[in-house]
């Protein structure tokens, strides 16, 4: 039995009019190949209608061969991909994308990081999205001085920010400012790229629930209405990390995990750059 996890409640309307479901599956660091159309497949098979690539992660090919290959209809999975800043054209980079995934369009579009700043590369998204190449157009990893320098200059808005949010980086700063413009936050590495699944009191709420700690910080991102994007290559947790709309947690398990927060509840989206 599958679990589509865009119905019920589980899809959020973005400030576009568009809708995005909660959950996805997250393919960074996943090798193109079998690897990474097999991560996507068994997804696709577990009923995620939402997948999460990069120009910069190498693997588009292998997100459009799995798609393709699972005979679900396009229009059914939402696909984002994100610019890659290093490069100069986002409209361009976008048809490129388009090439390599095998759609006509990507559902969500987004800035990976602001090398060069916040704005010199809206134009070229915004141009992306009148082109029909891109139904939604966002950013990643932009603190609340860089979305407001943006939003400045937008003729569009970007509708998402992704950034790396889980209960151990709870920006709550970055969240409320995000959600009064209308933004709405991905989690990315909501697991901690795994350092978080060993935590005491994400373990204990776990086992009290009889639940995989994974569950249980998708699930505490479920109930911030985040958009959350768990990453796994093994079919049986990608399986788990959907399971997550027929539990709730209770309102002290809640504020534990709000409180394993070690960022300060900033407004940054990094604690420090990469680029």
């Amino acid at each position: 039995m599958t679990t589509d996890v865009t119905t019920d409640g589980r899809a959020r309307a973005l400030a576009d009019g568009n809708t995005i479901p909660l959950v996805g599956l997250g393919v960074w660091q996943v090798p193109d190949g079998p690897e990474c159309e097999n991560a996507v497949r068994s997804a696709l098979e577990a009923g995620y209608r939402h997948v999460d690539t990069a120009q910069a992660y190498g693997n588009e090919g292998s997100v459009g061969r799995a798609l393709r290959d699972s005979g679900i209809p396009r229009e059914d999975v939402f696909i984002t991909t994100k610019f890659d800043p290093g490069r100069k054209d986002p409209a361009a980079e976008a048809e490129r994308s388009l090439e390599r995934l095998g759609v006509e369009f990507v559902d969500l579009y987004i800035i990976h990081w602001p090398q060069g700043g916040p704005t010199w590369a809206w134009d070229g998204m915004q141009r992306a999205r009148a082109h029909g190449h891109a139904r939604s157009i966002g950013v990643s990893n932009f603190n609340v001085a860089e979305l407001d320098e943006l939003l400045a200059v937008a003729d569009v808005q970007p509708v998402v920010n992704q950034v790396q949010f889980s209960p151990f980086e709870y920006r709550r700063s970055l969240l409320e400012a995000c959600e009064g413009r209308d933004i709405v936050i991905e989690a990315y590495s909501p697991l901690g790229t795994g350092r978080h699944l060993g935590d005491r009191t994400v373990a204990q709420i776990a086992e009290r629930l009889e639940r995989t700690p994974a569950q249980v910080l998708i699930r505490w991102a479920v109930q911030h209405d985040l958009v959350v994007l768990p990453k796994s290559t093994h079919r049986e947790r990608i399986e788990q990390n959907a399971q997550v709309f027929d539990f709730t947690l209770a309102d002290e398990d809640m504020a534990a995990l709000d409180g394993l927060d070690t960022t300060g509840g900033t407004d940054r989206a990094l604690e420090r750059n990469w680029w």
